[in-house]
């Protein structure tokens, strides 16, 4: 009679790996290299992970447990190879925010000086909308490219905004989905292992971070989305990318608009050399970071704006994932207009708001694989400093659905300050500081 084989012994007991970090205790390399693998292999149970990270969120991580966390999350999947380009390669990843588009205008734009903008984007959930969303507004425009497709478009256009392979870190995207049901997501750990270890290995030689903070951000503290921008410097660093981060304001939406195809509008304004003044500050600021770290110095970026150098490389990354350049932008089936009672100076727009609006008129999905609306969204005739009367319009909100509008009025009601007429505003800082 022959007998079973001998199960594998795994090295640890999960148990005491969520003790040595409910405790206080640092985890070693190993410990570490092992929960990760085992929890991909699904022999760490979600409810032990869950465990785990929780015991995180409340104990911490010191700089080589986070290092070490994100090394074995990049080892759980395959990493994507650059070298091979006649060019260098710079990418940018934003940690989200309201009417945030800037990863639009910001690709060819620096694409037009010769480098390579390998831009691995996402998805919307919740407030904060998704960049393939936004390009899915336009005609025959596709996310999903393979990576021999990747690598000729970056080869002869320079720039891509596609879907992530399921390839790249498959622990994190098990994980994400674990911490986004456990009260976890704010972890700063798990956060920056999060997007650095997808970046990294994505294999770009150059990463600059957008890290937002404010009402409309994810970290609304600025003192955590510090902590959390030279959190992943730091990463970065140790993994030999060259990585710096800018500190921006999300305390109200940037630029007019917040919804998909209306950010895509938005977009084309600043690439045809106009466009509201925040959105074209952070996109030149960002530019100017993501050229000086693939060595092109001193570089005139509004001036690539402004002759549409940036536009022609816009359309040709669009045309080469199959999107129609000429269509027109979907538009919503129905608009309603949001109008003041009273005079006033906008003094305060609350970013929090448009964003949950824009969500509400279906810019945006509540769950994972939820459809979106293309023209759904709030444009925003109001912004700050600007002076108001009564029965002027503040804001229109796009949508296909009628029976969203109450709901999304409601999360607009008092959104805009308003302040006595003549008072002065200060100027909106939208770069806060510069790390790494």
């Amino acid at each position: 009679m022959t007998e079973n084989p001998t199960p594998d012994v795994e090295p640890f007991d999960v148990v005491d790996v969520i003790r040595t970090k409910r405790d206080g205790s640092r985890l070693d390399e190993a410990q570490i290299d092992w929960v990760i693998d085992a929890y991909t292999r699904g022999v760490v149970a979600e409810e032990q992970m869950a465990a785990l990270a929780m015991a995180i969120f409340l104990r911490g991580m010191e700089r080589p447990e986070i290092a070490r966390w994100t090394a074995a999350m990049i080892a759980s999947g395959e990493r994507m190879d650059f070298s091979a380009l006649a060019k260098p390669t710079t990418d940018k990843h934003s940690t989200g925010g309201v009417g945030d588009k800037i990863t639009l205008p910001l690709a060819p734009l620096v694409a037009s000086y010769g480098v390579a903008v390998p831009q691995l984007s996402g998805r919307g959930l919740g407030h904060t909308g998704g960049t393939l969303d936004k390009l899915e507004a336009i005609p025959g425009w596709r996310a999903a490219l393979t990576n021999d497709e990747m690598m000729r478009q970056l080869d002869e256009v320079g720039a891509v905004i596609c879907a992530a392979g399921s390839g790249l870190a498959p622990a994190d995207k098990k994980l994400y989905a674990l911490r986004d049901v456990t009260g976890t997501v704010e972890a700063i750990p798990l956060i920056a292992s999060s997007i650095m270890s997808k970046k990294i290995a994505e294999g770009t030689a150059a990463l600059t971070l957008d890290v937002k903070t404010g009402a409309g951000a994810f970290m609304k503290d600025e003192g955590d989305a510090r902590e959390l921008a030279r959190t992943m410097v730091d990463l970065g660093t140790d993994a030999g990318v060259r990585t710096v981060a800018l500190l921006t304001d999300m305390s109200a939406p940037l630029g007019r608009t917040a919804g998909n195809g209306l950010e895509v509008r938005e977009s084309l304004e600043v690439l045809s050399g106009g466009g509201p003044a925040d959105v074209v500050e952070l996109t030149c600021a960002l530019a100017r970071e993501m050229l000086e770290a693939a060595g092109v110095h001193d570089a005139d970026v509004e001036a690539a704006l402004a002759d549409g150098r940036a536009m022609d490389s816009w359309r040709a990354m669009i045309a080469a994932q199959g999107g129609d350049v000429d269509a027109p932008l979907p538009t919503a089936q129905h608009v309603e207009e949001l109008r003041a009672s009273e005079d006033g100076v906008v003094t305060g727009l609350d970013a929090m708001g448009v964003g949950v609006a824009a969500w509400r008129l279906g810019a945006g999905r509540s769950r994972p694989g939820e459809a979106v609306q293309a023209a759904a969204g709030v444009e925003i005739e109001k912004h700050l400093g600007e002076e108001v009367r009564a029965g002027d319009v503040l804001a229109r909100l796009h949508t296909d659905t009628p029976g969203r509008l109450a709901r999304a009025l409601e999360a607009l009601d008092r959104a805009w300050d308003l302040s006595a007429p003549g008072t002065e505003v200060p100027e909106r800082r939208i770069v806060l500081d510069r790390i790494g």
